[in-house]
């Protein structure tokens, strides 16, 4: 049975609640901060219910706001749970900014509370079995190029990759835009006995055709307009070690031709020279797209994907990766708390089910990318799913509203829409503060918090 700390200077309220909760959990009780942090110390709980008001200063939040900021300093992962009287939101709001994770005035509807203490427990111990995961996966992480997982999918990979790594043979990577193809070849080269040498990756689509086979096989001088010295190719650049051809159906047919030969005989010619040289890399391959499909349509020659695939190596798009998603989520919000000095402590709950629910077309870049914004643009202690991004896809149904002739500020025009959204989903719920920051995507503090912006007034 989970451990419950209660600390209210209010004997009454604290009997109340052990005879309403305690069925479900062992209740810790404390009249005071003082009291509070002893047994807090000794039980460690990751729950706690805190009063606001508490003496000395039971007229004002002084008081609950040191326990809260003591109680997160012991523990920056508990759930606290602050109780408030009717005239106390503004400070219940700063509450939950200083990491405290929901706010219920007094007296609590105990129905409604149970509800949020089951969610707090359950994201409680999430988070505590991502931490584990994640030191438990640091050397994997180390191992394979920064790239870790629990599921089998990365598990096969990573034995795959062990398996390969050794002989010089070439690899085929496929999969979906931001999966991470170059963090396995990287892990293949770093896993290999070429890992002194050097890696050297060429994205085939991102460089002009007309271009492209002079970055890859170099030239010599005065073998075009322009080419007034001998420039050696990647090639030549990843000699004893590893190629990575990123987006290899990319590569015009002439050079498929090309990069076959060296495939077949380990030499290749510069543009404009004639001499035979002779090159010790491995090649690496990947794509997003459907290869079979290019070969099909004449696009990619098969006899060069025969070759460059003796190894064929499959990412999973991150949607089929289950809980890796928190696990990566959580590893991505550490890295940018240290890189931009925040102390945002998780996410909410709301957040945990946006990241789980959603699809990630992008992947893990979009993965990334999203937690890296989240951490520099929010200033509270939870990232909310609108942090993440959720609820941008309602924006285009609202934005035609706005007069562009009247709004020509970004950030007007934004609070317009944030305005029009609220509005939108408390009406929807009749006037349901609760259903409204479900409906929102949000925590029920934070949704508090972007109405006193916008100037709304709860009407029930």
């Amino acid at each position: 049975m989970e451990n419950l700390l209660i600390i209210d200077d209010n004997s009454d309220m604290r009997q109340q609640l052990k005879w309403g909760l305690g069925e479900n959990y062992h209740i810790l009780l404390a009249g005071d901060v003082a009291e509070g942090l002893v047994l807090f110390k000794k039980m460690m709980p990751r729950v706690v219910i805190l009063d606001l008001g508490l003496p000395p200063h039971e007229d004002t939040s002084v008081e609950g706001f040191r326990g809260l900021g003591e109680l997160l300093k012991k523990n920056p992962f508990v759930k606290v749970i602050m109780l408030t009287g009717n005239s106390e939101r503004e400070n219940a709001l700063k509450a939950t900014q200083m990491g405290a994770y929901d706010f219920f005035p007094k007296p609590p509807v105990l129905s409604e509370l149970k509800v949020v203490l089951s969610r707090a427990f359950h994201l409680a111990n999430l988070e505590e079995q991502n931490r584990t995961l994640q030191r438990e996966l640091e050397q994997q992480s180390k191992d394979f190029s920064g790239m870790f997982g629990q599921c089998p999918e990365m598990q096969t990979l990573f034995s795959t990759i062990k398996k390969v790594a050794p002989s010089s043979i070439s690899i085929f990577i496929s999969g979906e835009n931001g999966t991470g193809k170059e963090l396995v070849a990287r892990a293949i080269h770093d896993n290999s006995t070429r890992k002194s040498g050097p890696f050297v990756a060429i994205n085939c689509g991102a460089i002009p055709e007309n271009l492209l086979e002079s970055e890859l096989f170099g030239h010599e001088k005065g073998a075009f307009t322009g080419a007034h010295t001998m420039v050696q190719g990647k090639l030549q650049y990843a000699n004893k070690g590893t190629l990575f051809l990123d987006e290899i159906g990319e590569l015009p047919v002439n050079l498929q031709v090309k990069l076959l030969r060296f495939l077949q005989e380990g030499v290749i010619q510069r543009v404009g020279g004639r001499q035979d040289i002779a090159i010790d890399a491995r090649v690496v391959c990947a794509t997003n797209i459907d290869i079979a499909q290019a070969i099909k349509q004449g696009k990619f020659r098969e006899d060069l994907y025969y070759r460059v695939s003796v190894i064929s190596i499959h990412l999973p798009p991150l949607r089929e990766r289950g809980d890796d998603i928190l696990l990566l989520a959580h590893y991505y919000l550490s890295l940018f708390n240290k890189e931009y000095h925040k102390n945002i402590r998780r996410f909410s709950g709301a957040a945990v089910n946006f990241l789980t629910g959603y699809n990630w077309p992008g992947n893990v870049r979009e993965l990334r990318n999203r937690v890296q914004r989240a951490v520099i643009m929010s200033e509270t202690a939870a990232l909310e799913p609108v942090d993440l991004g959720c609820g941008t896809e309602e924006i285009p149904e609202v934005i035609e509203e706005i007069d562009p002739v009247e709004t020509f500020n970004l950030k007007e025009a934004r609070d317009k829409i944030e305005q029009k959204l609220i509005v939108a989903a408390i009406d929807h719920q009749n006037g349901n503060i609760g259903k409204a920051a479900e409906t929102l995507g949000v925590s029920r503090p934070t949704l508090y918090d972007l109405m006193k912006k916008h100037g709304l007034t709860p009407t029930a």
